[in-house]
């Protein structure tokens, strides 16, 4: 099937050709088990064009991404296992949604309503991404599956009052879509039955030149409009300051290839072994999703496009790979051969009022609304 591809500026996007007869489609078929025999369920969303996201219900995670380059050839281009053993014993977030709170909390501990919640400290001395068995370390239900002009999964997992140490009962949903212009949405949406914080996202690691190639993706062109960063400490929990970009390694508002810049003796690279930092893109929560990033890899001239209703993103330059995990390819996964970015609140904000709220009370719904919109340029 064919599709026609437009080079796009900053904030295009490419349109399918397609008939009428041609629409989206989902499949389902098993893809392992829990250690307690549950099953675990993959779910395929295919587009027109050929493009094709395969969503697992273990993290309600993407587990791969087949995506067209400039001649219409595709390459998967997230990082992750081939089966779920390579999940269960080293999971390393590949493409899951990670919660209660993503990112990392200061010692694990919060304060709400004047009484003080600990959750498991699993990066040393903070929490990250939700404890020790955060939202990507259990099986979420499949509830809804929908074919047509776009194609959706809908995941449900219940977490119980304090499940990791976080207070109230919190019913999650997440919602993957893709449609006949190559764009992969994932929606989050919570409630809950008590107050508590939540700060959901998804951590999938893109190599848009595809997830065996050699070349990594330091050589992606990646553009960030912010003109603020939240610095670390030694340990990557946010100082509370807002930094100018300007002048900075961290200026990303022009078009700059990754790998420029990162082998330095900056100290806020030196505190992360590179990248792992949240870009200010705005202050505050949009009604519609907006840019909060631009990647492009030249050689195949793939394009992804990342929009949320979140005021941050953070960007993390695979610095943890070390050579010791097998992937989809068979290639051992090494550092900066793939990137993440996180559509989300500001890291540690349940402990930085200044950065906002993250605070879900009993009659409200908490949503993340991301997509990834992929497109081709020409050489």
């Amino acid at each position: 099937m064919k599709k026609t591809l437009m080079a796009m500026g900053l904030l295009g996007t490419a349109a399918a050709v397609t008939t009428p007869a041609e629409a989206a489609s989902v499949s389902r078929a098993p893809f392992g088990q829990m250690p307690d025999g549950a099953a675990v369920e993959a779910i395929t969303l295919t587009n027109a064009s050929g493009m094709q996201a395969r969503i697992i219900s273990y993290g309600a995670a993407l587990q791969s991404l087949l995506v067209p380059d400039r001649h219409e050839e595709l390459a998967d281009v997230t990082l992750g296992y081939p089966t779920m053993a390579g999940y269960l014993a080293k999971g390393e977030f590949f493409g899951a949604t990670v919660g209660r709170v993503a990112n990392r909390i200061a010692g694990g501990k919060f304060t709400l309503d004047g009484k003080v919640y600990q959750t498991p400290l699993n990066d040393g001395p903070n929490a990250l991404h939700g404890g020790s068995k955060g939202f990507d370390k259990v099986n979420w239900k499949v509830v809804e599956v929908k074919d047509g002009p776009t194609a959706s999964v809908t995941l449900r997992y219940v977490s119980p009052h304090l499940d990791q140490g976080y207070p109230g009962q919190l019913t999650v949903t997440a919602t993957y879509t893709l449609d006949e212009q190559n764009v992969l949405g994932v929606d989050y949406r919570a409630t809950t039955d008590r107050p508590t914080v939540i700060n959901l996202s998804n951590h999938a690691y893109w190599n848009l030149a595809g997830e065996g190639s050699p070349e990594g993706a330091m050589g992606h062109i990646l553009t960030i409009p912010a003109e603020h960063f939240t610095p670390v400490n030694a340990t990557l929990i946010p100082t509370g300051e807002f930094r100018p970009v300007a002048g900075t390694i961290f200026d990303f508002r022009r078009p700059t290839r990754i790998g420029k810049r990162v082998r330095t003796s900056e100290e806020q690279i030196l505190f992360g072994k590179g990248y792992d930092h949240n870009w200010v893109v705005a202050r505050d929560l949009s009604r519609e999703p907006r840019l909060l990033a631009r990647v492009e890899e030249p050689k195949s001239g793939r394009v992804m496009h990342v929009f949320s209703n979140q005021p941050g993103i953070q960007f993390y330059s695979g610095n943890f790979l070390d050579g010791t995990i097998v992937g989809k390819s068979g290639r051992l996964y090494r550092q900066g051969d793939a990137i993440v970015l996180e559509p989300q609140m500001f890291p540690d904000t349940p402990n930085q009022p200044a950065f906002g709220s993250v605070r879900l009370n009993p009659g409200q719904t908490y949503r993340n609304t991301i997509q990834f919109r992929f497109s081709t340029v020409g050489r």
